[in-house]
């Protein structure tokens, strides 16, 4: 359920960060919890759901990069804790299994960066 205010270009970016997101989980379900393919674990079943709808929430979206780069973050400790796990572990495995969405991920990263430095240069 995206914003009814989303422009095209921020609903997909919605879209296409749920989709990676519920990708990363279900790899981690996947290898970590033994579930079968297009099936999750109870416990990552809840997490998927609960990631999907912060991000449906997030009034971020047309300007942030990624969660762990947010100011506010709206995660609970125990699903922010959950969520950390699954990108730890499917974080680097993902090159192999959606490479193009990695590749994305490293470049956003490394322009986030750049553009995060800039700001505490500006503002210190």
């Amino acid at each position: 359920m995206a914003h009814a205010r989303d422009s095209a270009r921020v609903a997909e970016k919605r879209e296409r960060e749920k989709r990676m997101v519920s990708e990363m989980i279900a790899l981690y379900c996947r290898k970590n919890h033994r579930s079968r393919k297009g099936e999750l674990c109870p416990d990552c079943d809840e997490l998927d759901a609960y990631a999907r709808a912060r991000s449906d929430r997030c009034p971020f979206m047309e300007t942030k990069t990624f969660c762990s780069n947010c100011r506010v973050h709206c995660y609970k400790p125990r699903m922010r804790e959950k969520i950390r796990a699954v990108m730890r572990f499917a974080g680097p495995r993902m090159i192999f299994h959606h490479p193009v969405a990695a590749v994305r991920h490293v470049v956003e990263t490394k322009l986030e960066k750049r553009r995060l430095e800039k700001e505490r240069v500006h503002e210190g």
